[in-house]
């Protein structure tokens, strides 16, 4: 009888971990974002991180006066895709960025829960 309580024990605690594994190295969803980066720097006391934010574009207020600026953040963890952004920040390019969001944000991950893998340049709209 303990012998089948211990093992119920361990095979539920198995099972919470991949649970809650999946959770938060899981993807909840993937997709790409296009725009201008406007802010990338690296972050953090103990663990650091880079963080940058993208201005995705904006729409005409009512008056038709002015913009108002979509500003998204999001968080790196590979130096190739710093590398690739740099170099686009340099060029003056817009860029697409491929991205996995996950289902929690750990601080010591990135401050975001949106992970940047990918970059391509993408050619000005005239």
């Amino acid at each position: 009888m303990k012998r089948k309580l211990i093992f119920g024990f361990l095979l539920l605690l198995l099972l919470g971990l991949a649970v809650g594994g999946y959770f938060v190295f899981g993807n909840y969803s993937t997709g790409y974002r296009t725009g201008t980066v406007m802010k990338l720097s690296k972050k953090g006391a103990i663990f650091k991180t880079w963080e940058g934010q993208l201005n995705v574009g904006g729409l005409q207020d009512g008056d038709g006066d002015g913009m108002s600026t979509t500003v998204w953040d999001f968080s790196v963890r590979e130096d190739a895709v710093i590398a690739d952004l740099e170099a686009a920040v340099d060029d003056g390019k817009r860029v697409k960025l491929r991205y996995n969001e996950k289902f929690y944000k750990l601080d010591f991950f990135g401050d975001t829960k949106y992970f940047v893998y990918a970059v391509e340049e993408v050619d000005d709209i005239e």
